[in-house]
C-alpha cells in the first residue's frame, strides 16, 4: 500500500501520512480499499489543465437488490459503473458505459431519479466547452445535445441539475454568470435566442425567450459578477441557492423568480453549497478556506468552521447522522462494539424521522429538544473535515444542557456577540495549528471560562433586529458586488499560508451602523465586513471541526453521504468509499480486506 510505502521511507511527518480511518462519536469510519472506483487501469490521472473529477449516484430499483449505479468524470472519460459500495469489490473491467470525447471535457453530469428504472436513465453531461448532452448509459444511447452549436452560451457548464419533481425541466448555470432552463422535450433552434426581460432585482436579472414557437432555453438568468460556480435546490424544490465568483451567496424563489436573501462571503469567490435536509440552514464554502452556515428563515450568517488551509471545493450534509431528539441523550455502557451497534441501530432511527421530528423544532411545545446537524467538507488543501452544529449555536438564548459539544465560551476586550469558538470533545480533534490561539482578539486571553449555560449576547449584535427591518435592510444592500481587489488580499494577508479570522475592529459594531451601511446604493466591499451580508469573525461563533484528516494525494472534489458509507473522490480519479461504523462488517470475507491485499493509488 502507498501509506506503507511512504512510512518505510521516513515519508514525512505523521500529519502528511493519508488516513484510511478516523473516529467520531458514532464510531470508527474506515476505508474500502477494494471498493475504490477509478479508470480501469488504476493508474491516477495526470490532473494539469483538467475539470474537476465529479461523481454522480442513481438507484435503478432492479430486482436484484443491487440497483446503485455510480458515474464520474475523469479528464475526457465519462465512466458508468454498477456500484456495490461496502457490500462487494468493484470490478472495473466491466463498466456499464464508457465514453470519450474529443475537444471538450464532462464537467458536471446528474441523473434523474424520477425516470430511472433497470432498462433506462437519463444522465445530463455538462461540458467545457458549453453543451449539454443528455445520454442514457445503459441503453449506450445518445439522445439529445443542447447549446449544440453554442449559440446560447459559449462558456463553461458548471453545474447541471434536472428540476426537482420534473421529468422533462433541467437547469444549467456557467460561467459566464448565466442560468438557463431547458425542456428535454424542446429544441435549441438554429439562431442565437433573443430575449426579453421578465424580472430584475438587485444584481439580477431573468428573461425569456423571444420567438414564434417554444424553444430552448425557456429562460434566461443573469446573476451577480463572474462564474457562477454552483447551485442547489432547496429539499421542497421551492427555492434556489446559488453561489458565485463575486463572493455571494444568493437564494431566490424558484418560481416566484424573487431574491429571497444574499449574503457575502468574508473574501473571495464561493464556490459549493448546500441546503440541510429540513430546509431551515444552507452551508457554503469557497476562497476564504471557511464553511459559513446561513440561516434561511433569518437571512443571516448564524456561524462559520475553520478547519480548511484551503479552498473549499464541497460541501455537504449527512442526512443520516442529522437528528432531533426529544429526551435526553443516549448514555451508553459497555464495550465499544457494543457502543458501534447501539449507534448504528440509533443513526438509521434518526435517518429515518429527521424530517419529522425537526418541524416539532419550532412548536409551540415546550419540551427540550436537542439539535445536531452532521455536515462535511473537502478542499484543495486534500482534507475531509466533519462538522456538528447544534443547538447552542442554532438556538444561542436557550438552555445548553443538552448539547453534544464542548463549548468554550472567550469574552474579547468588547466583544459585539462574544467571541465563541466551539471545539469538540472527541478523540480525534483538528490539528493544532487550527486552535482559537489564532484567533485576533482572543489570543490575548489567558485562561477560558469554562462552559456556560448560556452565551452572551449583546443588544448591539443586531440578532435581536425585527424581521421585517432585516429583510428591508437585506433585500436594499445587495445593489453592488463585487470582492476583495487583490491589493486589499495582500495587504491583509502578510504570509504565504492564508490566514482567516482578522479582526476588522475598525468597523462599528453597533446594529444602527450595520443597517446604515446595508442601505447604502453603492455597497463597498470593504464595508460589507461587519454588516449583515458579511459579519465580522468575531460576532458569530466559530465552529472546529470533528474531525479534519488529509485523505487524499490531489485536491478533493467530491464529498456524498450516502446510508452505509460515505464517497470522496479526488483529482486523480479515485472514487473512495468509506464504511460508516459497523457497516465495515459486510466485507470482512470478501477476498479483498481491509489489510490492504488489494492494490491501491492515492488514497
Amino acid at each position: 500500500m502507498l501509506i506503507s510505502k511512504m512510512a518505510a521511507e521516513g515519508g514525512g511527518k505523521e500529519m502528511n501520512e493519508i488516513k484510511t480511518q478516523f473516529t467520531t462519536r458514532e464510531g470508527v469510519y474506515k476505508l474500502l480499499t477494494h471498493s475504490e472506483y477509478s479508470r480501469p487501469n488504476r493508474v491516477p490521472f495526470n490532473s494539469q489543465g483538467s475539470n474537476p473529477v465529479k461523481v454522480s449516484f442513481v438507484n435503478v430499483n432492479d430486482q436484484s437488490g443491487n440497483g446503485d449505479r455510480i458515474c464520474f468524470n475523469v479528464g475526457r472519460e465519462l465512466y458508468f459503473y454498477i456500484y456495490k459500495g461496502v457490500r462487494k469489490a468493484a470490478d472495473l473491467s466491466k463498466p456499464i458505459d464508457k465514453r470519450i470525447y474529443k475537444g471538450t471535457q464532462p464537467t458536471c453530469h446528474d441523473f434523474n431519479h424520477l425516470t430511472a428504472t433497470a432498462e433506462s436513465v437519463s444522465l445530463l453531461v455538462g461540458f467545457s466547452a458549453g453543451q449539454v448532452q443528455l445520454i442514457d448509459p445503459i441503453k449506450k444511447e445518445t439522445s439529445k445535445l443542447f447549446n449544440e452549436e453554442r449559440l446560447i452560451d459559449k462558456s463553461r457548464v458548471t453545474c447541471v441539475k434536472w428540476v426537482p419533481g420534473s421529468e422533462s425541466l433541467f437547469l444549467v448555470s456557467h460561467a459566464s454568470g448565466n442560468m438557463y432552463l431547458y425542456n428535454v422535450e424542446h429544441t435549441c433552434g438554429t439562431t442565437a435566442p433573443h430575449y426579453q426581460l421578465l424580472k430584475q432585482g438587485e444584481n439580477y436579472s431573468v428573461h425569456t425567450c423571444k420567438s414564434k414557437s417554444t424553444r430552448n432555453p425557456l429562460l434566461k438568468w443573469t446573476v451577480g459578477e463572474g462564474a457562477l460556480n454552483e447551485f442547489a435546490f432547496s429539499p421542497d424544490g421551492k427555492f434556489l441557492a446559488c453561489v458565485s465568483q463575486d463572493g455571494f451567496l444568493r437564494v431566490f424563489n424558484f418560481d416566484a423568480v424573487e431574491l429571497h436573501g444574499t449574503m457575502k462571503s468574508y473574501f473571495g469567490g464561493l464556490l459549493c453549497v448546500c441546503w440541510s435536509p429540513d430546509g431551515k440552514y444552507i452551508v457554503a464554502g469557497g476562497e476564504d478556506d471557511l464553511v459559513t452556515v446561513w440561516s434561511f428563515l433569518d437571512c443571516r450568517v448564524i456561524a462559520r468552521g475553520h478547519g480548511h488551509k484551503s479552498w473549499v471545493s464541497v460541501v455537504a450534509f449527512d442526512h443520516y447522522t442529522t437528528s432531533v431528539e426529544e429526551s435526553d441523550p443516549m448514555e451508553f455502557s459497555g464495550s465499544d462494539e457494543d457502543f458501534q451497534d447501539q449507534m448504528i441501530h440509533f443513526g438509521r432511527d434518526r435517518a429515518n424521522s429527521t424530517q419529522s421530528r425537526l418541524s416539532k423544532r419550532n412548536s409551540t411545545d415546550s419540551r427540550p429538544v436537542s439539535v445536531t446537524y452532521r455536515f462535511g467538507s473537502v478542499g484543495q488543501d486534500t482534507q475531509l473535515c466533519l462538522w456538528d452544529l447544534t443547538e447552542d449555536i442554532l438556538f444561542p438564548h436557550l438552555p445548553l444542557s443538552r448539547t453534544r459539544t464542548h463549548t468554550n465560551v472567550m469574552n474579547a476586550t468588547s466583544p459585539p456577540a462574544g467571541a465563541t469558538i466551539i471545539t469538540n470533545t472527541s478523540s480525534n480533534t483538528t490539528n493544532g495549528n487550527n486552535s482559537g490561539a489564532n484567533t485576533p482578539g482572543i489570543n490575548s486571553l489567558s485562561t477560558t471560562l469554562p462552559r456556560s449555560n448560556s452565551l452572551p449576547h449583546s443588544a448591539g449584535s443586531g440578532v435581536g433586529i425585527g424581521s421585517g427591518i432585516m429583510d428591508s435592510a437585506i433585500a436594499t444592500g445587495v445593489s453592488k458586488f463585487a470582492t476583495l481587489s487583490l491589493h486589499d488580499r495582500k495587504e491583509r494577508h502578510h504570509e504565504k499560508d492564508h490566514k482567516r479570522n482578522h479582526s476588522m475592529g475598525h468597523i462599528s459594531s453597533k446594529s444602527s451602523d450595520k443597517l446604515n451601511l446595508l442601505t447604502k446604493t453603492k455597497t463597498d466591499p470593504a464595508k460589507t465586513l461587519g454588516t449583515l451580508l458579511c459579519p465580522r469573525m468575531e460576532d458569530v461563533p466559530l465552529l472546529e471541526p470533528l474531525i479534519c484528516k488529509k485523505i487524499a494525494h490531489e485536491r478533493l472534489t467530491v464529498l456524498i453521504f450516502l446510508e452505509d458509507c460515505l464517497v470522496t473522490a479526488c483529482q486523480e480519479g479515485f472514487i473512495c468509499t468509506w464504511a460508516r461504523p459497523g457497516k465495515v462488517r459486510f466485507c470482512r470475507n470478501k477476498a479483498h480486506d481491509l489489510s490492504g491485499s488489494g492494490t491501491q493509488h492515492a488514497v
